[in-house]
């Protein structure tokens, strides 16, 4: 088989992109056979290309699977740790901005009975 082009792939139907896995799985297996075998050296070439070409499919194939889950999980409230933004442990950790600055009502009391001196500095 020629090389797959992933833009052709990406056409394609979930099945169709396992059916076309499948054979081309079938195919490196013939090829492998044939290089123990003594095969010849067109053969042992192609064993590359396939290769490469198994892993566009499974490219294309995940990143479909990844955007129907996130087609599903939009809007929602929860949504699965792999469809969630990565950033880093210490940002998903911090405390949103609405609850950074949330005050108690005795805060709010307290601020607006006792607001900051203003100083008017002369030189």
């Amino acid at each position: 088989m020629a090389r797959v082009k992933a833009y052709e792939l990406r056409s394609k139907t979930s099945k169709e992109l396992l059916k076309e896995l499948d054979e081309m799985k079938a195919e490196l297996s013939q090829l492998r056979v044939a290089k123990v075998s003594g095969g010849a050296a067109s053969k042992l070439a192609k064993i590359k290309v396939v290769r490469k070409s198994i892993a566009r499919i499974l490219t294309v194939y995940n990143q479909k699977q990844k955007a129907e889950a996130r087609k599903q999980y939009q809007g929602k409230k929860y949504q699965p740790l792999d469809l969630r933004p990565k950033k880093t442990r210490a940002i998903r950790r911090r405390l949103k901005t609405e609850q950074k600055y949330a005050k108690t009502q005795k805060q709010k009391t307290r601020m607006s009975n006792f607001p900051m001196r203003r100083f008017a500095v002369t030189m």
